[in-house]
């Protein structure tokens, strides 16, 4: 164990015991975000009930906008790039999402802001709202009820939908992500109906059902997931565009649950450079001096190495207007699995399931989020408290 001044403690080594070990729980993530993981379906049901009450008409009033930008940061901010996806390359407008106080330059009276904060005062946020309503932009602003944002968006005669604070943002994805979709519907951006929310939710619920803490290891594919990354560099690569946002959503809360370094991105970007990895001194060069048959718990000074985790969407994409077909992100993906087994590197393979993209993707998030809270708690660490994000805080507000 190591306890230092700042708050810091947990296991170097992770303890493969405490996951099958249910009644530690409690102790070990006092916060509940394993609960508040296993709320993703809820969270679906709750937003998009949320979403039909508040008036979301008043954004046809000017028909079709020229461009939407999804404004917030981390979690708030990845509702952009699950937007983007989902409404693909067929969608009439851009879709731009912008993790930066205010807006660009360029936004205007044509243009449609939605505004993204689960506290309903990340400065992001607020100073997007805030621009968006003095250039005549319609807005659309997405958040916790009676907080500063909604303030905002009265203030601009602008759509509101309240998103209840019932979990931290890192946990919230589909309630913030619902009432984007359901807005960017309105304005005839996405195909998103009842029946995709339904089948998303049950999805969701499905996979916290796998994934429950009383499930054993050899079981649970979250934990399988988490032991195999333990002690690892993870690479997260998503064979599609929709794939790569799951990704990038796996390497956030690997970082902020488990924190792990990771490395995330697309597999068609991978292959211009980064596949490289897998010769490099964490991948190859150190599988090649690694005896086979050795017990790994007698092994003195054990490197630290690559775990390479491969999500595939498999696509619905045979009728879409995309950059790259099917056929050739599956080629591809066999082609770094190949690769990767050749050199001695693990990886792990995820596999979209589902009839919609939405639902697609939310089978490539719900496991390897559960992951990241199983590897926190292997660690000995807390899910929820992150002592460098408070210190952060406190140090950037002096």
């Amino acid at each position: 164990m190591m306890d230092g001044s700042a708050g810091v403690s947990g296991r170097r080594v992770a303890d493969e015991s405490v996951l099958d070990d249910p009644d530690t729980f409690a102790e070990q993530d006092p916060g509940g975000m394993l609960r508040f993981t296993a709320s993703a379906g809820a969270q679906v049901r709750e937003s998009a009930s949320l979403a039909a009450e508040a008036n979301l008409s008043l954004l046809e009033d000017d028909g079709r906008p020229r461009a939407v930008v999804i404004a917030g940061i981390g979690t708030a901010g990845r509702t952009g790039d699950v937007l983007a996806t989902v409404a693909g390359p067929r969608c009439p407008v851009p879709v731009i999402p912008h993790r930066s106080a205010g807006v660009p330059g360029w936004v205007g009276a044509a243009d449609v802001v939605i505004a993204v904060s689960a506290s309903g005062r990340s400065p992001e946020a607020l100073g997007a709202a805030e621009a968006a309503h003095r250039r005549g932009a319609r807005l659309v602003a997405v958040g916790a009820p009676d907080s500063q944002l909604q303030s905002v968006a009265e203030r601009a005669r602008a759509p509101f939908i309240p998103v209840p604070r019932r979990a931290p943002a890192r946990a919230s994805l589909w309630a913030l992500t619902v009432p984007v979709l359901l807005a960017a519907r309105t304005l005839g951006l996405v195909k998103v109906n009842e029946a995709d929310l339904a089948e998303t939710a049950a999805r969701l619920d499905a996979d916290a059902d796998r994934c429950r803490p009383t499930a054993e290891s050899f079981v649970n594919p979250a934990k399988s997931l988490a032991l195999g990354l333990a002690g690892s560099i993870p690479i997260v690569w998503g064979s599609s565009p929709l794939a790569t946002v799951a990704a990038r959503r796996f390497g956030d809360t690997l970082s902020a649950n488990a924190r792990y370094p990771v490395v995330t991105g697309a597999l068609g970007e991978a292959g211009r450079g980064r596949v490289g990895l897998l010769d490099g001194v964490f991948g190859g060069l150190v599988e090649s001096a690694r005896d086979i048959f050795a017990d790994p718990a007698e092994v003195e000074g054990d490197p630290t190495r690559l775990r390479l985790v491969l999500l595939r969407d498999g696509g619905l994409n045979a009728e879409d207007d995309t950059d790259e077909p099917l056929a050739v992100e599956e080629r591809r993906a066999d082609a770094v699995q190949t690769l990767a087994e050749r050199r001695g590197v693990r990886c792990d393979v995820v596999t979209a399931e589902g009839g919609s993209a939405l639902e697609r993707l939310a089978s490539l998030v719900a496991v390897p989020d559960f992951a990241s809270v199983y590897l926190a708690l292997a660690h000995g660490l807390d899910p929820m408290a992150v002592p460098a994000i408070t210190e952060m805080k406190e140090l950037s507000n002096q």
